[in-house]
């Protein structure tokens, strides 16, 4: 099999975290630099088989779109057209930020490391990863 590498896009900086070649654990991976991104990508998919890109779908509590949602459409696109051969699906990614936070405190983190938005990315992403993993266990 091949991994899943999910993504959670962001203005500065975006989330990455990936599954084991079995897709059966979701796994941070790192924090990249957003206009950096593609080519960490492209690098990525040269040395490792993905078979999916999950992408962060950014939408409000209340359902509607958030306002990070027309620049992460236009990076799906960019992707799509980069990376034509893997397929690329959105996933939910309310409350990822809060339940990384969630994490981090329960996971013994020092304010310090708690306060660092890279690190709360990677766990994002891992945490959407880890969603969108579950929702397709049920299929």
């Amino acid at each position: 099999m091949s991994r899943v590498l999910c993504i959670d896009y962001g203005v500065r900086r975006t989330g990455i975290a990936v599954t084991d070649p079995l897709q059966i654990i979701a796994n941070g991976l790192t924090t990249v630099e957003t206009q950096k991104l593609m080519k960490f990508l492209q690098d990525y998919v040269a040395q490792e088989k993905v078979e999916r890109f999950v992408v962060g779908l950014p939408k409000q509590t209340n359902g509607r779109d958030s306002d990070n949602l027309p620049r992460v459409k236009t990076f799906v696109e960019q992707l799509e057209k980069a990376i034509p051969n893997i397929p690329v699906e959105m996933w939910d990614e309310r409350y990822t930020s809060v339940l990384a936070h969630q994490a981090m405190l329960q996971g013994g983190l020092r304010k310090k490391a708690r306060q660092d938005k890279a690190l709360v990315d990677e766990i994002s992403a891992c945490i959407i990863l880890q969603g969108w993993m579950e929702g397709h266990r049920n299929c």
